[in-house]
């Protein structure tokens, strides 16, 4: 068997406002752990590009060399972060009616609670903080205006001027103060609710979702001009000395990494006697996409990965993770499936359960967003699923899971309400 001396690994994050350097920082200290724990040897040198850098590991015998680049989309992100809080807001009416006049966060619940949740977790959360805003504006404003109107009409009952018209001026005060009060109130505890967003991810998770449904399921524009210019960048990394190209969709990057990889064999530039082409995707949430009324350009590339004859595509969740849809055949539930013939993905578990200590499980308890992560760290014990050997290791995503079938508890019942594609 030859062994991969050379690789080229293109990561796309999910959802992330946060530059590249966060993805590399973590890498270097998640290897050295994962390096300790599994007993083979593994550095990383900083590539002249903020988006990338170097990697060099011996494991099973052999040196190999990486190169891995991020794929960069934060800049987009950060400019869909900028709605302010009005502008959230409106963007939650719009959601959650796309989601819930289509039935389509019905048939997502028919998969798993944990993402149905937090699509709605936002939703409460932002409702839950208006209203709050709102009651308590309104006891601080009417407690002022209570106090304003009686007082000016206990005085003017004082110097004689008392009588109805009086009373009636006092009250008109008494409500013009009432909203003077109420209304910066408001607008002050809901700007302090959105500082607290680090804490709560109220804002961001409503902007997530918000960006994946606003062309309900389509890309948006700038979206379908980022695969084009990243389709151009591993189309020339095919054509290097290297002897595997692996693409790594994490989380809202694994739907964009599939539609990536379909470009790829679809533009016909790949050749049979190149470097091996492999998808891994990580913590997908693609039916949160692909469910939706719009998304034919999704679902068409599904399809086409499900049977393509020149790609390995694994897909790793694990039911411990509940930003994700576990297990979850995106394919097959996506009611795209080919009638026979399906090859991809080979669906597995990271098992949490099985491959963390009790004391990091006990750590990571109710750390959701870091449990999202974890495909990309260090287990304690490591099973067949190992982030830096599939990246840095001298096997391709082919040969480290030739022959293995996906997981027993894969879930593949078509419940997609929308299943239409791009002819």
């Amino acid at each position: 068997m030859t062994h991969v001396a050379r690789r080229r690994v293109f990561y796309i994050p999910g959802y992330d406002p946060h530059p590249p350097r966060r993805y590399r920082e973590l890498y270097r200290t998640e290897s050295r752990k994962q390096a300790v724990i599994s007993g083979y040897r593994i550095e990383q040198k900083s590539d002249r590009a903020d988006t990338s850098w170097m990697v060099r590991a011996e494991m099973e015998g052999h040196l190999v060399h990486s190169r891995i680049d991020v794929l960069v989309w934060h800049d987009l992100v950060q400019t869909s972060m900028k709605a302010g809080i009005l502008g959230t807001y409106l963007s939650l009416l719009r959601t959650a009616w796309i989601y819930l006049s289509t039935g389509t966060l019905r048939r997502l619940s028919w998969l798993a609670k944990g993402p149905v949740f937090a699509a709605l977790y936002p939703i409460l959360m932002l409702l839950g903080q208006l209203l709050i805003a709102i009651l308590g504006a309104a006891l601080i404003a009417g407690a002022a205006a209570w106090t304003v109107t009686a007082a000016g009409t206990f005085v003017t009952g004082l110097v004689g001027l008392g009588g109805d018209p009086s009373s009636l001026a006092w009250t008109i005060i008494g409500s013009a103060v009432f909203w003077v009060i109420f209304l910066p109130l408001v607008v002050a505890a809901l700007r302090w609710f959105k500082a607290q967003d680090h804490r709560t991810f109220a804002y961001y998770l409503m902007n997530d979702f918000a960006y994946t449904a606003r062309k309900r399921g389509a890309y948006p524009d700038e979206i379908e001009a980022r695969l084009i210019e990243w389709r151009h960048r591993i189309e020339a990394a095919l054509r290097e000395n290297v002897d595997e190209v692996l693409i790594v969709g994490h989380s809202s990057g694994a739907h964009m990494a599939v539609s990536l990889v379909a470009d790829i064999l679809r533009s016909n530039r790949f050749q049979d006697t190149g470097p091996a082409l492999s998808l891994l995707t990580l913590g997908q949430v693609i039916p949160m996409v692909s469910f939706l009324p719009e998304a034919r350009r999704l679902r068409r590339d599904l399809r086409m990965l499900a049977t393509a004859e020149r790609i390995v595509w694994l897909d790793v969740s694990a039911p411990g993770d509940g930003c994700s849809f576990a297990l979850a055949d995106p394919v097959s539930v996506s009611g795209v499936a080919p009638a026979r013939g399906q090859k991809w993905p080979i669906i597995i578990s990271a098992a949490f359960t099985k491959t963390l200590s009790e004391e990091t499980q006990q750590k990571l308890r109710r750390r959701w967003f870091r449990l999202h992560f974890q495909y990309l760290c260090a287990f304690d014990l490591p099973g067949d699923y190992d982030y830096f050997r599939i990246t840095a290791g001298p096997r391709t995503l082919g040969q480290r899971f030739e022959g293995r079938q996906s997981s027993n508890s894969r879930i593949d019942v078509p419940a997609s309400r929308f299943t239409s594609t791009i002819t």
